[in-house]
């Protein structure tokens, strides 16, 4: 594939990911984990944990990690420009017009039809991320054992992370910190 691709790909992505990283990220995963094989889901999802991880937004992470580990500091530029170029035009021209428009029944309509559409691309992203993270299922399929499901390192950090979360005023950045320390020592 050439950076040209990449960059079309990801312009794609940056015009359709209507709300946000994870919406993006959920793209992302089928163009370059299924359709066109660019690099494993569980390479995708460790991505995505560390692009989570960083400061900025998700997405934008996400495009640069991806194109600078397929094709160097040159990929992640390309990535991260297609990724951004359609909400920087998109806003120019929505600045420009909007204010003649907001007021409209199809304006009103069409912002409130996105939101639960873009509330579900999230909560796809939410269970994959869940499902990779949290349950071996090629495993539960070759064994057929209920206790060959659950990977149950992940599961314990999980629940002491919710724990952790919901008893204490500990702030969340830590628990990704942790988490992180966690997964580099013990997965």
């Amino acid at each position: 594939m050439t950076l040209l691709h990449l960059f079309f790909i990801f312009f794609y992505i940056g015009l359709f990911a209507v709300g946000g990283g994870l919406v993006a990220a959920t793209f992302m995963q089928q163009a370059l984990v299924d359709q066109y094989h660019l690099i494993t889901a569980e390479k995708f999802y460790s991505m995505l944990a560390i692009s989570e991880s960083t400061p900025g937004p998700i997405g934008i992470n996400l495009a640069t990690y991806i194109g600078t580990e397929l094709y160097g500091p040159l990929g992640g530029i390309v990535t991260t420009f297609g990724e951004v170029l359609p909400s920087l035009i998109i806003i120019i021209i929505i600045a420009r017009f909007f204010s003649r428009f907001q007021d409209k029944p199809l304006v009103k309509a069409a912002f409130s039809g996105l939101r639960p559409a873009t509330s579900g691309m999230v909560l796809i992203a939410m269970v994959q991320v869940f499902c990779i993270s949290l349950l071996n299922i090629d495993f539960f399929k070759a064994s057929r054992d209920f206790h060959a499901l659950f990977n149950w390192p992940a599961w314990v950090l999980f629940e002491a992370c919710l724990v952790i979360l919901f008893t204490t005023k500990l702030h969340p950045v830590v628990i990704i910190v942790l988490g992180a320390v966690f997964g580099i020592v013990f997965m």
